[in-house]
């Protein structure tokens, strides 16, 4: 049976908490149960390119980082003359995306290094990091038992990493420190954002022509692909494929989640913009310029694009796709949100162009990716929601509802019958689909427990039936037509913004001026708990 190899990165210049960690480490594997199952490599790995190469040359399956971190998620590392040099979160995904083949859990044992975890889990099966600061010898103590949880003995059925993991846990409980809520465990999301359940990269449900219209528009110069859809319905990941697709043209790609914005990056119009400068030239393993092209007399949208017209764009040798992913978390940051809608637009509006400035831009190729939840206003002059190709996600129809029962091997248990039963129900909404496959995969419960107990706080969609509830509570307007709608069991008029809002919300579905809820769940549980 082959080794698997464990690739400890000292990333700690100096101080004694290096030696100890990694001292600690190799007694718990010396004592493991399955010792001869693993290979510790140590590398002092101070700086960026050394992280790089090491894990391109050593192959690990579990990568684990001593590290300093930062409040914004960084880690700091040096730079060849010996300054601090600081590691973003993005850039840290970017590198683990190359290495998803063979890298299986990460440990960020630093502070603050949740976001960067969180990054890093769209494409790391499993990520460990720190919500906030932590004391060093607890790091130590989490670490150690850690690696005795990875190394005892597991049933074929138990999750091995999650063991390791609630190990380290109790680890640190047991030596009575009050830290034992720091260390957080993010496992891959799967199709469907938000939604950790075991990961199966393989798992994506095509929805015709859906990807199509995005491969053919992002090979055109310049171009502006718009996805939007209400939470779970699978934006995130159609991003991620769309720019694997472009990779394969052999384009580059940087992805900027605004997740991990920290409230320190949106005070500012400026700081926010030299926040994502960053990050791109992160990304694209480019030297930070700001210095060098920002003039904050010309004014900010002005610096952020010479930025890119001058030093980004020229130093990329191809096309390069920009993802912004949950762009409606800048709704509410108005002056943010407006510029930046301004300067995406410029962007957009000067790639059209066939001057020299033009030929530029036309390098460039925009992804937005949001939320429908949120209504942003915005003059339609200077909005980017107007521009470019829109796609709207849809529902999963019967066939790709069968499809994914086939991957989850469970077409033949659920029949025909099961199938238009669970369609009736929930009808192709993907996440209440995956949770209903994924329970029902798992042998948790029947399919007729599961039917029965959906609509209610003991069923398994209560905590997204809870959140839908909280948005309808929240608007009275929206909570009494909505109460109209499961009523009634004809499709029903409303007022077109009252209806552009439960639709948005994913609340219903518009058939010509009419509406009806979404599926039978939504009926049933709003016809309780909406009086």
């Amino acid at each position: 049976m082959s080794k698997k190899k464990v690739l400890i990165l000292a990333a700690i210049p100096h101080g004694l908490r290096l030696d100890k960690e990694i001292r600690e480490i190799e007694e718990a594997i010396k004592r493991a149960t399955k010792r001869d199952s693993f290979e510790v490599k140590i590398i002092t790995a101070v700086r960026p390119q050394d992280i790089r190469r090491a894990i391109a040359e050593e192959l690990p399956q579990i990568v684990h980082f001593c590290a300093h971190g930062m409040e914004d998620g960084s880690l700091v590392l040096e730079d060849d003359a010996g300054n601090s040099k600081y590691i973003l979160p993005t850039a840290l995904a970017s590198l683990f995306q190359l290495h998803t083949e063979y890298v299986k859990c990460i440990l960020i044992n630093a502070c603050y290094s949740e976001k960067s975890a969180l990054a890093i889990s769209q494409y790391i099966d499993y990520t460990i990091g720190m919500n906030q600061s932590i004391n060093d010898q607890v790091a130590i103590v989490f670490a150690s038992g850690f690696y005795d949880g990875l190394g005892y003995e597991n049933l074929d059925s138990q999750d091995i990493i999650q063991r390791a993991f609630n190990e380290g846990i109790v680890a640190i409980q047991m030596e009575d420190f009050s830290q034992g809520e720091i260390p957080i465990l993010k496992k891959k999301l799967l199709w469907v954002e938000n939604c950790p359940i075991t990961p199966d990269r393989s798992i994506y449900i095509e929805r015709p022509p859906t990807e199509d219209k995005c491969y053919k528009a992002i090979v055109q110069p310049g171009a502006m692909i718009r996805i939007k859809a209400p939470q779970r319905m699978g934006k995130t990941l159609l991003s991620e494929k769309l720019l694997d697709y472009a990779r394969q043209q052999g384009y580059k790609t940087a992805k900027l989640d605004l997740k991990l914005a920290d409230s320190s990056v949106l005070t500012n119009l400026k700081t926010f913009l030299q926040w994502l400068c960053n990050n791109i030239s992160e990304i694209l393993e480019l030297e930070s310029k700001l210095d060098d092209y920002w003039q904050d007399e010309t004014g900010i949208n002005t610096s952020c694009t010479r930025y890119f017209q001058k030093y980004l764009l020229p130093n990329v040798d191809t096309s390069l796709v920009f993802a912004i992913d949950n762009f409606e978390l800048l709704f509410k940051y108005k002056n943010i949100f407006s510029e930046l809608c301004l300067l995406l637009r410029s962007w957009y509006e000067t790639a059209r162009q066939n001057d020299r400035t033009g030929k530029i831009w036309k390098k460039l190729r925009l992804v937005v990716v949001n939320s429908t939840e949120v209504y942003p206003t915005l003059d339609t002059n200077r909005s980017p929601f107007n521009v470019g190709l829109p796609i709207e996600l849809p529902e999963f129809n019967t066939s790709q509802i069968e499809k994914m029962a086939q991957m989850y091997k469970l077409d033949i248990k659920l029949g025909e019958q099961g199938i238009i039963k669970l369609m009736r129900l929930l009808g192709g909404h993907p996440y209440l689909v995956q949770e209903a496959l994924t329970n029902l995969n798992s042998q948790e419960m029947s399919l007729e427990k599961l039917l029965a107990l959906a609509p209610t706080e003991e069923g398994i969609f209560n905590h997204h039936l809870r959140q839908q509830l909280k948005c309808l509570q929240d608007d009275y307007q929206l909570k009494s037509a909505y109460k109209e709608v499961v009523r009634i069991l004809e499709p029903i008029q409303l007022q077109p913004e009252i209806m552009f809002k439960l639709h948005s919300l994913g609340l219903v579905k518009i058939i010509r001026n009419e509406c009806v809820p979404s599926c039978d769940l939504y009926r049933q549980y709003f016809l309780t708990y909406l009086g």
